[in-house]
């Protein structure tokens, strides 16, 4: 048997739990007669979702020169539950559009 909980419902009151919680839980069976006793308990689900936006982006002057420019960020305050992989530099080509500069930007 399996079931679907909506991660919302587990987000708000009365459980509260932050992004990255690991969910222990257990389960009983009923039927026209009675309750089951309680099962063990089981974990194995973890809340996940996608990691905030980065945030405090500006230019870093310190690895400035001729031939490059340097920029910085912090981490979201929330990682999605699992570590940051991955982040991906865009820039405005001066029409509000945007293009993709570099990705598998190592994170320091």
């Amino acid at each position: 048997m399996t079931c679907t909980v909506p991660t919302s419902s587990l987000l708000v009151a009365p459980f509260l739990l932050p992004w990255g919680s690991s969910i222990y839980a257990q389960v009983v069976a009923q039927n026209i007669y009675g309750v089951s006793d309680i099962s063990l308990v089981g974990n194995g689900a973890i809340i996940l979702t996608i990691p905030d936006t980065p945030i405090l982006f500006v230019e870093d002057t310190t690895p400035k020169s001729s031939t490059t420019i340097g920029l910085s960020w912090q981490e979201g305050a929330a990682d999605g539950g699992t570590p940051i992989i991955d982040y991906r530099l865009s820039y405005d080509q001066g029409k509000g559009t945007y293009v993709q500069l570099a990705d598998h930007v190592v994170g320091t």
